[in-house]
């Protein structure tokens, strides 16, 4: 059975019994409640309600951080609108132009919403733990900013989906956000007799009802009301309440990319740039035991940091020579005793042409993709890099003489072995080196063969990666700082997305310094603190919004308000204005998100 259809089975047995427990009143007994179609559990608790006061006492502190974070929703909300705004005039564009592109994983619906293992961006293990970080800070910024501004909080507890996914504080909602009209319900002309006697029946319950609410109130103590207050916040601390939790996601962010970009990454350093990716069958590299996904860290005593030194120290070694390869997996290093094999003609396979450039010596002279250069003037291709170092020895316009095994479906003549010679005049070198330029791709998706060991060895890259990924601080001076900041792990730095050091990636890179005692602890690390810090800015960055259940919509609208009344004077006229603006604003998201998902396909419908 997959571990897909374990999970599947899981998650309906808990589905099944939250229903079942729903129905029976088991879970409102222990004041739990169900939230959504998952359904999400509310497990409510008033225990840790006496620390948020504790956390509330330096009350200043605490105002002058929702102030601050009231500039920060506000200029938040400025750059989402923009965001949004430039992406639909971009896609509207494309519409006209004829060019809409094509769909794709970019704006599947299933990728807007930031929820792991919904999303394919964001891995399951290290976004289930942003998330409850990202929920626990937002929600208890928002609970100890009710208690800094006299708002009473009912209750705080845990989200749990059969796991916990975060956590929640429950401030009364008449106090937030003042008490609600209640709707009249008005009898239909079209009753029958038996609603209407129904419907008089629960008038005089309700009479009833209030009578004795009125009574009650009246014989309540003086203390009994002082401790009751009626307490209502002002537009100026809900606005403080409901920013406090943007607030708090950015500082989290902040905090925790700069301790990704600072002493986590400067922690981590390149094992090798040389993973096996494929073997051969019946291999001195099969027979020794060695496996796809290792890293060879050295061969004979000598370092190899790319499959190029892998392959230069080959160059040293002949037919029947024995090897000893250090080799790396999942950070663990052994060692491997290979035989290379005893005829030259089963180490030297000479060195597959990967590639031609457009307009290069070689494609003028007619070498070809998929052919195989044996030879080049007296010196026989053993690897790549033989002629690596043939090419770094020739100047511009020098002519040499190239032997190649031609492809299967090569038209033109051939040797008495078989094999195709050509005369190449070398071109200057592009850039701008002393060596000649041939213009041939050795290898394949950045894949090079090793004949001598009968394995494919994959060069990632793995320093330049880990340089890129250090220098994006420096670039936040620019806008295109930001860009490939919170693009990274959707797009990284070529459209291959970054998702942490986990997988495959994490085989390329060792923990030194501070780190080193903790193993593959700092890659748990590193990865943490990336999801948390991205995480944290997109949820805070969504909230600031300015669309109703949003926290930005509610400011927005609150400021609406006192905007517009300070021209009408008239608190009437001034709430159904804002209502409508902040109404049509949030449609008006709402139809930009829709137009962003659904208008590719429609694109191609039409």
């Amino acid at each position: 059975m997959s571990g897909t259809s374990i999970a599947l089975g899981i998650f309906l047995m808990y589905w099944f019994l939250i229903s079942f427990l729903d129905r029976k009143g088991i879970l409102e007994k222990y004041n739990i409640s169900t939230f959504g179609p998952l359904p999400i559990l509310m497990i409510r608790t008033t225990k840790g309600l006496k620390l948020l006061d504790i956390l509330a006492r330096p009350k200043r502190y605490w105002k002058v951080f929702a102030n601050i974070g009231i500039l920060m929703m506000f200029a938040g909300m400025i750059a989402m609108f923009l965001v949004i705004a430039i992406s639909d005039l971009a896609l509207y564009t494309s519409f006209l132009n004829n060019n809409v592109p094509e769909p794709g994983k970019y704006n599947a619906p299933r990728n807007i919403l930031l929820i792991p293992g919904v999303n394919e961006f964001i891995p399951f293990t290290w976004g289930v733990i942003a998330l409850v970080v990202t929920l626990v800070v937002h929600e208890f910024s928002h609970a100890i900013l009710c208690r800094v501004e006299g708002i009473r909080v009912k209750s705080m507890g845990i989200l749990f989906a059969v796991v916990p996914i975060g956590g929640f504080a429950e401030p009364d909602d008449e106090q937030l956000f003042g008490k609600k009209e209640e709707v009249k319900k008005e009898l239909p002309l079209t009753a029958s007799i038996d609603e209407i006697e129904e419907w008089e029946q629960r008038e005089r319950e309700e009479k009833k009802l209030k009578e004795n609410q009125n009574g009650k109130a009246a014989i309540l103590t003086p203390e009994e009301t002082k401790a009751a207050p009626e307490v209502t916040a002002t537009r100026t601390q809900r606005a403080r309440i409901l920013a406090a939790g943007v607030m708090a996601n950015f500082c989290v962010a902040f905090i925790a990319l700069l301790l990704f970009f600072g002493p986590v990454l400067g922690a981590i350093a390149p094992l090798s740039d040389a993973m096996i990716v494929g073997i051969n069958e019946s291999s001195p590299a099969q027979l020794a035991g060695l496996q796809e996904d290792m890293v060879i860290t050295q061969v004979d005593g000598t370092n190899v940091s790319t499959g190029m030194d892998l392959l230069t120290y080959l160059e040293t070694v002949e037919p029947g020579d024995s090897v000893r390869i250090h080799a790396s997996k999942d950070s663990v290093v052994s060692v491997y005793d290979l035989k290379v094999p005893p005829s030259p003609e089963e180490c030297f396979n000479g060195v597959p042409v990967g590639g031609v450039v457009e307009g290069s010596p070689a494609e003028a002279a007619g070498i070809e993709t998929g052919m195989t250069m044996l030879r080049i003037n007296d010196t026989r291709m053993r690897s790549i890099a033989t002629f690596v170092d043939f090419m770094e020895g020739t100047r511009a316009n020098q002519t040499i003489e190239i032997e190649v095994l031609p492809s299967a479906n090569y038209t033109g003549d051939l040797t008495e072995n078989g094999t195709a010679v050509f005369a190449v005049q070398l071109a200057p070198h592009p850039s701008e080196g002393e060596s000649g330029f041939l213009g041939v791709m050795y290898g394949s998706d950045g894949i090079l063969e090793c004949p001598m060991l009968g394995i494919s060895i994959w060069m990632p890259q793995a320093k330049f990666y880990l340089d890129a990924l250090k220098q994006i601080p420096s670039l936040l001076a620019e806008p295109v700082g930001w860009i490939i900041l919170f693009g990274l792990p959707i797009y990284g730095f070529a459209g291959e997305g970054f998702r942490g050091f986990s997988g495959t990636i994490a085989q390329f890179y060792q923990p030194v310094g501070w780190a080193e005692p903790l193993g593959v602890g700092i890659f748990w690390i590193a990865n943490s603190l990336l999801w948390i810090g991205w995480l944290n800015f997109y949820v805070g960055l969504f909230n600031c919004l300015p669309a109703v259940p949003l926290d930005g919509g509610h400011v927005f609208r609150d400021y609406a308000y006192s905007f517009i009344y300070r021209f009408t004077r008239n608190e009437g006229v001034s709430e159904r204005v804002s209502n409508s603006i902040t109404a049509s604003f949030s449609m008006l998201i709402l139809l930009s998100f829709l137009f962003m998902i659904f208008g590719p396909f429609i694109g191609q419908w039409i």
